[in-house]
C-alpha cells in the first residue's frame, strides 16, 4: 500500500510537465508582450531621460523626509474608499 503512495509522489513532478506553455489568456498574451519590449527595448526612446544633480537632490531628500514618520500598526478602514471586493469595472 505504501509502495503506491511512493510511486504517486515520484511521478507528481511529472503532472507539471504536461502544462502547455504559454499564455492562458489573451491579456496575459498581451502582458507578456509588453514585458518583452521592455526586456528588449525595441520601444525604446532614442533620446535617453536625464535628471539633473537639483532633481536627483529632490528626489533623494523626498525619500529620507518619508523616513520621519512611523508606519502604523493598522490602518483606519473608515479612513479609505469603497471597495467592489475584487470585481472588475
Amino acid at each position: 500500500m505504501k509502495a503506491h503512495y511512493f510511486i504517486g509522489l515520484a511521478l507528481l513532478p511529472l503532472s507539471a510537465l504536461a502544462l502547455e506553455p504559454g499564455p492562458s489568456s489573451p491579456q496575459q498574451a498581451e502582458t507578456e508582450n509588453w514585458l518583452a519590449l521592455q526586456v528588449n527595448g525595441r520601444a525604446a526612446s532614442a533620446t535617453p531621460q536625464r535628471t539633473t544633480p537639483a532633481e536627483r537632490e529632490q528626489a533623494l531628500q523626498r525619500w529620507l523626509d518619508s523616513n520621519k514618520y512611523p508606519i502604523p500598526e493598522f490602518f483606519e478602514s473608515e479612513s479609505g474608499g469603497s471597495s467592489q471586493g475584487g470585481k472588475s469595472q
